[in-house]
């Protein structure tokens, strides 16, 4: 009996085997330099990822995480500051914030987008409140225009999560925002390259963004032990570098992020296409810019956790993005007022398979499982 192949939540096999010869080369250089810190690989990704995104600064670091931090601390934002953000992220976001000396303020989300409800940031805000941190969930952008407008109200600042959301575009008509890249919109900004993500790393990787020289300047020192001159320590830093065979890796992947963020984007067009009348199912909208790193549903009529089980048995893995909010996580339990819609989507929410090369016949396999189960 032929065995049926089992459906992963990502696969990079395609990828990794269509540019075996480039990603080969890339990394023969780099050992052949033996520069593995900061070298000139990380530099060229540096210029290359900023004139991307349209910034002006770039500064490598080891992870998404650091990135949030750094961005913090380079704005001055420690003990006694509060943090807006929102609940419905990974750990990382509000770990930034905690570990940056701040406190996360948590604001609910918005039930059709997943991100923060702008409308509920300033209620928010307080004598304490120095930023304001948007996530741009799952790939989709944030309300960037509304978060904006009340970060320059109340003399905020704004520091993107951009960590699910490289190449994706904020498109705001008549606005000097419109068809920006994420992580181009906020005093500093941050990216993961972790190797899930849509522009990913085959290892730890990060960026920081920014427009400002003054910021850049200390997101450099601060990634080196709080230094610029070797042995010159000016402030207490991190040991996050970008190293030169991720950002090596990283070179190559840039070329064809906008091919893949297009082939999700029809993945998931095509998903939206074979759950249009199901029912129990809400389905992502599709909107402009969205780059579903992950494509995320909500089972509104059934148990998602035994959904997920009857999949996985059935061979198709999903994951849940996220179980539990940030809120209600035990660093933070009892902390926190409840936030509804944070809380009824953690229940809701399971994302199905998806990368750039997932086929047809894969997506119809998944969704036939998925409405068999259901039914």
């Amino acid at each position: 009996m032929k065995q049926i192949k089992a459906i992963p939540m990502l696969d990079l096999s395609q990828e990794i085997t269509e540019l075996w010869a480039e990603y080969n080369t890339a990394i023969q250089t780099v050992l052949r330099s033996s520069q593995f810190i900061n070298g000139p690989e990380t530099r060229a990704f540096e210029v290359e990822v900023a004139e991307y995104l349209g910034v002006k600064h770039a500064i490598g670091v080891n992870s998404g995480t650091d990135a949030l931090t750094i961005s913090l601390r380079a704005l001055g934002i420690g003990k006694g500051d509060e943090v807006i953000t929102s609940p419905f992220s990974f750990f990382a976001t509000a770990e930034s914030i905690s570990n940056a000396g701040a406190k996360p303020v948590f604001v609910d989300i918005e039930e059709d987008s997943f991100n923060i409800d702008p409308k509920q940031i300033i209620k928010a805000i307080s004598d304490k409140t120095k930023a304001i941190m948007p996530v741009h969930l799952y790939g989709r952008p944030a309300n960037m225009a509304e978060i904006i407008a009340t970060a320059i109200k109340y003399n905020l600042k704004l520091v993107e999560d951009a960590a699910q959301s490289f190449g994706a575009r904020y498109f705001a008509k008549n606005s000097q925002l419109d068809a920006k890249f994420t992580g181009a919109l906020g005093d500093i900004n941050a990216f993961s390259f972790y190797p899930t993500k849509n522009l990913g790393a085959f290892g730890d990787a990060g960026l920081i963004t920014t427009n400002t020289d003054e910021l850049a300047e200390l997101a450099l020192k601060l990634r080196t032990h709080g230094s610029i001159k070797r042995y010159h320590n000016e402030m207490l830093g991190y040991n996050s570098r970008l190293d030169s065979i991720q950002a090596a890796i990283l070179r190559i992947k840039l070329r064809h992020i906008d091919k893949w963020n297009a082939q999700r984007r029809n993945a998931a067009q095509y998903y939206n296409e074979l759950l249009k009348d199901a029912f129990g199912i809400i389905s992502p909208e599709l909107s402009q810019g969205h780059i579903f790193h992950q494509y995320t549903i909500r089972l509104i009529d059934a148990d998602r956790d035994q959904v997920k089980t009857k999949l996985a048995a059935r061979g198709i893995s999903t994951m849940i993005y996220y179980p539990i909010p940030q809120d209600k996580l035990e660093v933070y339990q009892g902390q926190y007022a409840s936030y509804a819609n944070s809380n009824k989507l953690a229940e809701e929410v399971l994302s199905l398979p998806i990368w750039p090369n997932i086929s047809k016949e894969q997506q119809e396999r998944v969704v036939t499982s998925l409405l068999q189960i259901l039914n």
